[in-house]
């Protein structure tokens, strides 16, 4: 008989846990999965699919209708507060917008990033998933011409509309994502909502949060409504919204117009108890059926919804975009008080009755308005004081600011405006748009070429200097890059990574050059480095030509603010080998940092760095890793002494490697933590002997040459 008849063929938790995983055995090996998340074979659409084409297809002003039906079109399995669901829509867009943070340009809502876990299940955005099931009929009309990530954006801006503010504009153009980000940081946490304290060096210095991130606590979007780890203090607050509102790239009058304007209507939820709320989203049962946060176990909706804990509406005109939210501030003397739920929360005193707002189901009756200590914060702090008063007395100044940065939170993360579609993209440039106008195309390329290489600039000088401009790019937010040429402008200039005295000789020689052939000197920059990439295959053995694409433009100062390109200033760069400061992350993981943000796969990052080191890019022209004796030719060295047996490798120093000759004891290379993981990582190892085999030198340089080009190119106007 057949003892094993009944045993389960599924390898137990293979599917769903981590615990027989390479990363359970080996926790230190490096997760290259970062740099291939979202792949094409997890898209359902296909490879094939163009977002871009589709949504211009769209039928705009008949999606711009369907939204504003629903907004009053109360569902009871999930009631709108007074019959509109314009504050539960402006929530939903608001906290898939508002987790973008400039340090990285990750988060935002341009993936629909929203629908996957960790987000649709953050404690801060309890009941999203009934918005978004809410808006599933629209998004099942339009279809493939609509994304999940356009449409929580737009939900949120109709709500708007129907409540009477004059939007700023809206454009189209967010491609969705078909898995959870893997590459995003939300924090060391390993539970929700701890204390902030973690976060900070020092918790009363709040701009010594930890980078990248920019909310106090894990799971939500910006401060903890009740106070700096739940403890109300008005002031103490204000101080953590600001730095937190920074990050996302707010200024003080932005960050006051957005608290007010979101504030202006809806209503937060807490009459109840939180502890009969079932599971999140992400760990409900499966009759849940993607649902999370549903008591099972009393009435849970409508004016008995629990959400934040916190209770009640914001204005007396909860549905009606108005100036209600500084007359409350304003008119009225506030004291701490609790909601049914035990929230920390303000109340007014003495308030008139026909202040009050109604009741989200009876109209007859009234019930106080309530404010956040974060609310409390907009008139207890002098500098947000100021601001507010402003905008009480002036309410046409106040939308017209909120619109503006309701536009600016929204789109943020989209890239610059020649990546918006749609009918109603503001023509107006604005400054965080990194404006840069469309460059010539119509100059002599020959001619031009034939200037540069007459030039006396080294290999190392054209190819150093086109990759530094081209590296600030971000897939996250599609900032930088080499269009606009900020690489001769503050405060890339003068970036430490850039090698100042360097870069200044070599745009001293560029720049007439393009001058003279009325290019751009953007486009000099990249062309400059192909030139470079070209010579170096010649002393190969190689003849090639690298693709060129022209029309880049030229940015002017005036169309840069300094200020928001700080945070793309690079601090490490593995690509040539340079590591700005010493920090708690190992050099290789912030190689993949890098990486993933610049849109590279392993196999690209490989051949990037096997050529760049042959190339003698290394800052400052170290010879870390240039483990070759031909340096400026682009040849498989590196490959080949990554592999080759001959050597010996010692630690010399911290981070840094002697290659030692077995036969002599000669050193004859040295080497960066980042060159040994090439070797010593299994699966970076099984590229490297790719191209360390005898039949694909020529593959190397094809393949060098393909990713050099993809880089240079990742611009918009490309």
């Amino acid at each position: 008989m057949n003892e094993n008849l009944g045993t389960c063929p599924v390898a137990h938790g293979a599917n769903s846990t981590q615990e027989s995983s390479v990363t359970h055995w080996w926790p230190k090996t490096l997760q290259l999965e970062i740099l291939h998340q979202n792949d094409t074979k997890s898209n359902p659409l296909g490879a094939d699919f163009d977002y871009r084409q589709e949504v211009m297809k769209l039928d705009f002003e008949g999606l711009k209708r369907d939204l504003h039906d629903l907004m009053n079109d109360s569902q009871p399995w999930w009631p709108a507060d007074w019959g509109h669901y314009g504050g539960l829509m402006i929530r939903m867009s608001w906290h898939a917008a508002g987790t973008y943070r400039i340090a990285d340009g990750r988060g935002g809502a341009g993936t629909g990033n929203q629908r996957f876990a960790p987000l649709n299940s953050w404690p801060d955005n309890v009941n999203l998933d009934k918005a978004r099931r809410l808006l599933w009929p629209i998004k099942k009309k339009y279809g493939n011409k609509l994304s999940w990530a356009d449409l929580l954006v737009l939900a949120g801006t109709v709500a708007y509309e129907s409540m009477g503010l004059k939007t700023y504009g809206f454009g189209f153009g967010r491609e969705d994502i078909w898995s959870p980000e893997i590459d995003v940081s939300w924090g060391e946490e390993k539970e929700w909502l701890a204390p902030s304290d973690s976060r900070y060096q020092n918790l009363e210095d709040p701009t010594t949060m930890d980078n990248p991130l920019a909310a106090v606590q894990m799971g939500l979007i910006y401060v903890n409504p009740e106070g700096v780890n739940g403890k109300s203090d008005p002031l103490k607050t204000a101080q953590h919204v600001r730095e937190t509102f920074a990050r996302m790239a707010m200024n003080d009058e932005e960050t006051v117009a957005l608290t007010a304007g979101g504030h202006t209507v809806g209503k937060a939820h807490g009459n109840g108890d939180a502890k009969k709320l079932g599971p999140v989203p992400e760990a409900a049962d499966l009759f849940e059926q993607g649902l999370g946060w549903n008591n099972h176990q009393t009435r849970g909706v409508g004016r008995d919804t629990v959400s934040s804990g916190i209770e009640g509406a914001w204005t007396t005109h909860p549905t009606k975009w108005d100036n209600g939210y500084f007359k409350m501030l304003f008119e009225y003397e506030w004291q701490l008080t609790k909601s049914p739920a035990g929230a920390s929360q303000w109340e007014p005193i003495n308030i008139k009755e026909e202040d009050k707002p109604v009741d989200v189901e009876d109209s007859s009756i009234h019930l106080n308005p309530m404010m956040t200590d974060a609310d409390m914060a907009m008139i207890k702090d002098p500098i947000y004081r100021q601001i507010s008063e402003r905008f009480y007395n002036d309410p046409e100044y106040f939308s017209e600011v909120f619109a503006r940065a309701w536009f600016k939170l929204t789109h943020r993360d989209l890239g610059p405006k020649s990546r918006y579609l749609g009918p109603d993209v503001p023509s107006e440039d604005l400054i965080w748009q990194d404006p840069v106008p469309v460059g010539r195309k119509d100059y002599n390329l020959k001619e031009l070429k034939e200037k540069i290489s007459s030039a006396p600039l080294s290999i190392s000088d054209l190819v150093t200097t086109a990759w530094d401009s081209a590296r600030t790019f971000r897939t996250s937010d599609l900032r930088g890059g080499t269009n606009g040429a900020r690489i001769r402008l503050a405060p890339q200039k003068d970036w430490q990574g850039n090698e100042p005295e360097r870069l200044s000789r070599v745009l001293a020689v560029l720049t007439p050059i393009a001058q003279n052939s009325q290019a751009s000197i953007a486009d000099v920059i990249v062309l400059a480095g192909n030139i470079g990439v070209e010579r170096a295959a010649k002393a190969a053995g190689f003849d090639v030509s690298v693709p060129f694409t022209p029309g880049r433009g030229d940015a002017t100062t005036e169309s840069t603010d300094p200020q928001s390109f700080e945070p793309l200033e690079p601090t490490h760069d593995g690509f040539r080998n340079w590591l700005k400061d010493d920090f708690n992350v190992a050099p290789e993981e912030l190689l993949l940092d890098r990486a993933q943000l610049m849109g590279l796969t392993a196999p690209e990052m490989t051949v990037l760095i096997g050529g760049m080191r042959v190339l003698g890019t290394n800052h400052g022209g170290t010879k870390h890793g240039v483990f070759t004796d031909a340096e400026g030719s682009l040849t498989t060295d590196f490959f080949t002494t990554l592999t080759d047996m001959s050597y010996i490798w010692e630690p010399s120093a911290q981070n840094l490697y002697n290659l030692r000759l077995r036969s002599n004891g000669e050193v004859k290379f040295t080497a960066t933590r980042i060159d040994a993981i090439f070797g010593s990582n299994s699966i970076l190892r099984s590229y490297v002997e790719v191209y360390a085999q005898d039949d694909n030198k020529g593959k190397f340089v094809e393949d060098f040459i393909a990713v050099w080009t993809k880089v240079m190119n990742r611009n918009t106007n490309m």
